[in-house]
């Protein structure tokens, strides 16, 4: 086996399934992450752990941009989360909580493809790091899911609010 995972890579990777689940079962049913209902807790709570465990796991015996991706998420999903207590925000809030969560989802699905390339099928791996093209498409494909899924939650955050206001 090439890449063999480590007992904190296999508690990382179950737990990372957490907030992937989570998100899109928000997605189906809510139409978006929304981090006040039920889901978007267990989003928020499964990507506490995912970035937790992922500090136990380094090739290069120390920080790493995977870290700090991790890191970025966080603050993202914590921006997300404060936005609609941002009052000079108006309107504004939704449509921002609505692309941050998005794309806290986004940062979730890179590394997740990446490794999952990278080590399967076990033996004889799709892709071999983030710079061989299997995974250049993948990440590709995800990022253009990830433009339209937010796009569509902003038509359905519109029309539920409302036209917005034109500037004149």
């Amino acid at each position: 086996m090439p890449h063999p995972l480590s007992n904190v890579g296999a508690i990382h990777t179950v737990l990372s399934l957490i907030p992937i689940v989570a998100g899109l079962l928000a997605f189906v049913r809510q139409g978006r992450i929304d981090p006040a209902s039920g889901l978007g807790r267990i989003y928020w709570v499964g990507m506490i752990l995912s970035v937790v465990t992922a500090f136990g796991l380094s090739s290069t015996g120390g920080f790493n941009p995977g870290h700090a991706l991790g890191l970025l998420t966080l603050l993202v999903m914590a921006c997300a989360t404060a936005a609609p207590r941002i009052a000079f925000l108006g309107r504004a809030a939704g449509y921002l909580q609505v692309g941050l969560m998005s794309f806290s989802f986004l940062l979730l699905l890179v590394p997740g493809t990446n490794e999952t390339l990278s080590r399967l099928p076990v033996g004889h791996p799709i892709g071999h790091g983030p710079d061989s093209p299997p995974v250049k498409l993948a990440l590709a494909c995800v990022f253009v899911l990830f433009l339209l899924g937010t796009g569509y939650q902003m038509l359905r955050l519109r029309q539920r609010h409302g036209k917005p206001a034109t500037l004149r």
